[in-house]
């Protein structure tokens, strides 16, 4: 979807120099998902290396995501038109995606076909954690010290007993990085995107990944996914509060340096990070299909070289997933229209099979997945 580009104010750099930014970061983040979820599928006890990489990833990427996602919902005041937008553009592909992700798990699995809305499935989660986050702007927004205060609900949400209804844990125990999106100004991006702080970002994801590759198989995926509390990761609240504050900073510390290390220039890969909802709503079904294949199977078997043929492979179906054609197909689902009989007289904007209109996306509204 396309948006006129915002009239710059005082301290916002061009729309030529700041737009290519955000989408070639949304496009390396979103392949980083994917990345993630797909190195999963071999991890084995001979894949230290493999294992390393996948928990640097997941030290940063999802946090860099919320936080993107946080910065373009700043200004949303819970207007009508936005009301709309967050309906059209999450909440109806989140019921879509839970119909075909349940069908899916349904035929690779063997569950029970059980649609269950208010249950998040597989990487559904994020977009209803997406509406929950966006839908609570206004709140973060009159409070003060409101980083603080969501820093303190996500510490308190892993000492408590929370139960899994629409990724309630997730919901909470990310909520920093999202209302730190919105805190972010443009001048914050632009001082992480000096000489200085690219000089910094390279050793600091060196570091990183040697740390990574020394506490390898540690930490956990429960840790990095932010989905249980201390009782489940076996450590006392003690214990349990000062891991995670270390995991906050280094996270921070990550996301950072991968901002600065985002090149500003409109590059191949720009176009492709405007769209990557497409990428991040389907990449799952390869992922379950190809399991389905046993190719996961093959892959985990060629050690090395299964590796780097897979990673090869899920970057490329990412750019494949974002392509026009794709995109066409897929379109129905992934951008569906409010139904008209749901649209004021006069908003034709968001009804179904309805051109969207330049103002139905501003961009300081966009999510990381628009």
């Amino acid at each position: 979807m396309t948006s006129p580009a915002p009239r710059p104010g005082p301290h916002t750099p061009p729309a030529t120099d700041r737009r290519p930014y955000f989408d070639n970061a949304k496009f390396l983040l979103i392949a980083l998902v994917a990345l993630g979820h797909s190195w999963e599928q071999i991890l084995s006890g001979n894949t230290h290396a493999l294992r390393a990489a996948h928990n640097l990833v997941y030290g940063f990427h999802m946090p860099a995501f919320i936080l993107l996602s946080g910065y373009f919902s700043r200004r949303f005041t819970g207007r009508p038109d936005q009301i709309r937008r967050l309906l059209s553009g999450v909440l109806l592909p989140y019921l879509i995606f839970e119909v075909i992700y349940t069908a899916v798990n349904h035929w690779v699995h063997g569950t029970d076909f059980s649609i269950t809305p208010t249950s998040p499935t597989y990487l559904c989660w994020f977009l209803i954690a997406l509406f929950v986050w966006r839908i609570t702007t206004p709140i973060w927004n009159a409070v003060r010290h409101p980083v603080v205060l969501a820093t303190v609900v996500s510490l308190a949400a892993g000492t408590t007993v929370i139960g899994r209804d629409l990724a309630l844990p997730r919901v909470l125990m990310f909520l920093p990085w999202f209302v730190l999106g919105l805190r972010l100004r443009p001048e914050h991006f632009a001082r992480l995107r000096t000489r200085t702080a690219r000089r910094c970002a390279v050793p600091v994801f060196a570091g990183a990944l040697a740390l990574a590759y020394w506490l390898s198989p540690e930490p956990s995926d429960d840790w990095l996914s932010m989905d249980v509390g201390y009782g489940a990761l076996h450590v006392s609240p003690a214990r349990y509060l000062l891991l995670r504050l270390a995991l906050f900073a280094v996270s921070a510390l990550l996301v950072a340096s991968f901002l600065a290390l985002v090149p500003g220039r409109r590059m191949w890969l720009t176009a492709l990070g405007a769209v990557t909802l497409y990428p991040y709503l389907l990449h799952g079904i390869l992922i379950r299909i190809a399991e389905q294949a046993g190719v996961f199977q093959v892959l985990r078997e060629w050690n090395l070289a299964g590796q780097v043929v897979l990673t090869v492979a899920v970057v490329a179906a990412v750019v494949l997933l974002s392509t026009p054609p794709v995109r066409a197909l897929a379109r129905p689902l992934v951008e569906p229209r409010l139904p008209r009989w749901l649209v004021p007289d006069g908003k034709p904007d968001m009804v179904a099979g309805g051109a969207p209109t330049p103002a139905a996306a501003p961009e300081h509204e966009k999510s990381l997945v628009h």
